[in-house]
């Protein structure tokens, strides 16, 4: 491809802390430039695109399976590409955010694989995104270090850390500090492509490819979109075809109708999909926001063991397996208590969870805490009885239709589930604003999805005015009055001083007007970025 000799790519953020001019060399900036060149146009059509389907869900249509392309589903002749050695035995993968300390710990975890996330349990600050990448470098070639002054603990490697795999941004978020001809370019573009560049070499000379978790899907159109931004990225690095491996976090409900042709599209690409089961709770409420029949009942009662979730997992896992792709399980929020009562119920939670997941067919799960890696390790190990995955388990799925995966569940409407999801949006929201993207929350490891779902549930609630089940209508005005004392409750929990000092008046004012405006804003990260 013939380069425009005027520079179309232009850097706004900072580049004079250590090690950010290493990250934004004119090498790594040329790959960059090269793929929002090329691809930055069809980012922005994709998302147009969302748009008007989401105007037709919004009208009463409901998501279901394409017709323009049923003979990929009905050909049973194709598979994806072979899965590499490495990825093959995923049974526990840790996650987390891209802080220094945190990579570390995940590393050493014990788990199979760390999945490293520049978004949902990471603040898109621009120091956060950059630093990220220098410590997944730094990872990547075994010279991460970390000093905790405050403790005097030095943190390193193990000898036998997990397979790092990176999670790049959505497409619908953008980096406002690299623009294209004045335009913020998408931050997976960003995320991908400098991860890439800088982390190539150090893990092809360890046998290794590069491994990302692609997330936030809706489209085989999407799929197709990312897995030429691949193949344009090997050819340009002059790398084999296949040398990108990907895992697609099925995480939307329109995606669950399109999981063939995702696998289709990405098919020398993608090994593996997974059941990001939080954002796909948060993609039910805001598809069907509209659908008055379809209403979900307080967040905290909607688990895998409803009906809906259950067909979800059994229908990736049928997918998967039956086009040579592993099928991977949820994650396990929880995080580990002192108090040994407490965790006695925290790990038979974790093993009842694990242990439904690996029954259904799932090849691995998702936990959030090293603590729980052992545990999680051991439901596996007794399911797989050896093996490395279940890859020649295919669950039975004839009793799931377009209406199972669209049946909502019962569960209960109460004014506790409310408060608790105010002040579990307002605790997550505000420290994200302060650039914390992963936060414990009342003995849950907490994202941006289960805020998500916590906004878009009290908005769909106030939306079509339901009735609490004590009787009583909730209202605008209701959840505006239990808002400003759940602000007190949240003072009298973490203290005056420290209340003081935080953000959460202005965090308040804005999730009162992202769960009340008559336009329900599609994630609340949009309109909270410039707040960073």
């Amino acid at each position: 491809m013939e380069r425009n000799s005027q520079p179309k790519l232009t850097v706004t953020g900072d580049l004079t802390k250590s090690g950010y001019q290493e990250i934004f060399s004119k090498e790594a900036l040329d790959l960059l430039e090269n793929l929002a060149t090329q691809f930055e146009t069809r980012r922005k059509q994709l998302l147009d695109e969302r748009a008007q389907k989401q105007t037709l869900f919004d009208a009463g249509t409901l998501p279901g399976y394409r017709d323009d392309t049923r003979q990929i589903r009905e050909d049973k002749s194709w598979r994806v590409a072979p899965i590499p050695p490495s990825l093959q035995d995923r049974r526990v993968e840790i996650t987390g955010p891209i802080d220094r300390k945190m990579v570390i710990n995940a590393l050493n975890s014990g788990a199979k694989v760390f999945m490293c996330c520049f978004e949902d349990a990471s603040s898109p600050t621009w120091d956060n995104m950059v630093q990220g990448q220098i410590n997944l470098r730094d990872a990547n070639n075994g010279s991460i270090a970390f000093e905790d002054l405050r403790k005097n603990k030095h943190y390193t490697l193990n000898s036998d850390p997990a397979l790092l795999i990176a999670r790049p941004r959505g497409i619908h978020l953008p980096e406002g500090n690299i623009q294209l001809n004045g335009e913020p370019i998408g931050g997976c573009l960003m995320d991908f492509a400098l991860y890439c560049f800088h982390n190539l070499e150090s893990r092809r000379a360890n046998g290794e490819g590069v491994y990302y978790y692609i997330p936030k899907l809706e489209s085989m159109e999407e799929a197709q979109w990312w897995d030429d931004v691949f193949s344009e990225t090997e050819q340009y690095l002059g790398v084999p075809t296949g040398t990108i491996k990907v895992t697609i976090l099925v995480e939307t409900l329109p995606a669950v109708f399109q999981m063939e042709e995702i696998l289709y599209a990405m098919r020398d690409h993608i090994v593996a999909m997974n059941c990001g089961r939080w954002d796909y709770i948060f993609s039910y409420i805001k598809t069907l926001k509209n659908h008055q029949d379809r209403i979900l009942p307080d967040r905290h009662s909607v688990g895998m063991d409803k009906p809906f979730l259950e067909a979800y997992s059994k229908q990736l896992i049928h997918t998967c397996h039956q086009r040579g792709a592993l099928a991977m399980g949820g994650m396990s929020a929880f995080i580990p208590s002192k108090d040994p009562t407490e965790m006695e119920q925290v790990a038979s939670k974790v093993i009842a969870d694990k242990s439904r997941e690996a029954q259904n067919g799932h090849d691995g799960t998702w936990v959030a805490h090293p603590a729980l890696v052992d545990i999680a390790l051991n439901v596996f190990n007794e399911y797989l009885k050896g093996a490395t995955n279940q890859l020649d388990f295919m669950p039975d799925v004839s009793h799931i239709s377009e209406a199972t995966l669209l049946e909502p569940c019962e569960g209960p409407r109460n004014e506790e589930g409310v408060r608790k999801n105010i002040r579990i949006a307002l605790y997550y929201m505000e420290a994200w604003i302060r650039g914390e993207g992963c936060v414990p929350i009342y003995g849950l490891m907490e994202d941006a999805a289960t805020a998500e779902i916590s906004r878009a549930s009290i908005w769909q609630w106030i939306h079509h005015g339901i009735t609490l089940d004590d009787g009583s209508a909730f209202t605008a005005a209701i959840f505006k009055d239990w808002l400003q004392q759940e602000l007190a409750t949240i003072e009298s929990e973490i203290g005056s001083d420290t209340y003081q000092q935080r953000r959460f008046p202005e965090t308040a004012e804005l999730f009162y007007r992202l769960s009340t405006d008559k336009q329900f804003a599609t994630f609340l990260t949009l309109p909270s970025y410039h707040l960073l």
